[in-house]
């Protein structure tokens, strides 16, 4: 029993660096640009295409497809916060959410039209590996899309907390008027900011391929899960949703074990009523004054 514990483990650790990732951004652009982005998992859905046909045509492998999609969800996160999110910031928030719904519901039916319902996946030469040890197995590109997750997600932490431009967004989070009082350009902090959250979830979707399904709603399912993420580890704490992201995943994997794995997504979101009940700034999150 005790081996199928470990195993549980490893299996909910593996996937908490993917939730991690996904959440990070969501969680940055919510706690700087105090909107809710809908559309998050439409970026992601985004990423995992880009990655799709990149390998399709051209056979670049999904970690080197990094190098495209990197750049190219920097570019979409800017161009989004620009033209849909700025001229709403002074708007009631229900028409952001109203905006960002739509724009999830548009990127879903475009990716219908274009790519169809069909699931697409990659098949790489590691993509059937496992490391096995002690009667436990691991799959490598799990492993692999782990590592490079946590990493993403560490160097983000470390850009914000030693970086110039990290303290300046830092600062428009903590108190907006008093950073445009020191000079800080707020709009250009926005874009970058906004850029940085669909970048962190660009390349959740490229590393995802490997061992996922593309498909156009793909993004509603991780959308979901990011959610909870975010809400559990405090929607204001970068730390509190990494940390998070393999406690959801941690549970996703003993639930599904012990429960059923129809039940996954209900049992923490059991826990994510109890943390809004009990605890609403989250596990790490400020309380607002």
């Amino acid at each position: 029993m005790s081996r199928v514990i470990i195993q549980l483990i490893i299996n909910g650790l593996l996937a908490g660096g993917i939730y991690a990732l996904v959440s990070i951004g969501l969680c940055l652009i919510f706690g700087v640009v105090e909107v809710i982005n809908f559309a998050h998992g439409e970026f992601l859905m985004l990423g995992m295409y880009t990655t799709y046909w990149l390998f399709y045509f051209f056979k670049i492998d999904p970690y080197l497809s990094l190098l495209i999609v990197i750049p190219l969800s920097f570019l979409i996160g800017v161009i989004t916060q620009r033209v849909l999110i700025q001229p709403l910031l002074d708007a009631p928030p229900l028409n952001q959410i109203f905006v960002t719904m739509g724009l999830s519901i548009l990127l879903q039916n475009v990716a219908l039209i274009l790519w169809k319902a069909t699931y697409r996946t990659i098949k790489t030469t590691y993509s059937s590996w496992f490391i096995k040890s002690g009667g436990l197995s691991i799959s490598f590109p799990r492993l692999l899309a782990c590592i490079v997750a946590s990493g993403i997600t560490v160097a983000l932490l470390i850009f914000l907390k030693k970086t110039y431009v990290g303290k300046a967004i830092r600062a428009i989070a903590q108190d907006k008027r008093g950073a445009t009082l020191m000079g800080i350009n707020v709009h250009r902090m926005y874009q970058l900011t906004f850029g940085l959250g669909t970048v962190c979830v660009g390349i959740a979707g490229a590393i995802l391929m490997p061992i996922y399904y593309a498909f156009p709603t793909v993004g509603l399912l991780f959308c979901l899960t990011a959610f909870a993420v975010v809400i559990v580890g405090g929607y204001n704490s970068l730390t509190g949703a990494f940390i998070a992201g393999f406690v959801i995943g941690l549970i996703e994997s003993f639930s599904g074990f012990f429960i059923s794995p129809h039940l996954q997504q209900g049992v923490y979101f059991a826990i994510v009523i109890l943390v809004l009940l009990f605890k609403p700034s989250g596990l790490l999150g400020l309380k607002e004054s």
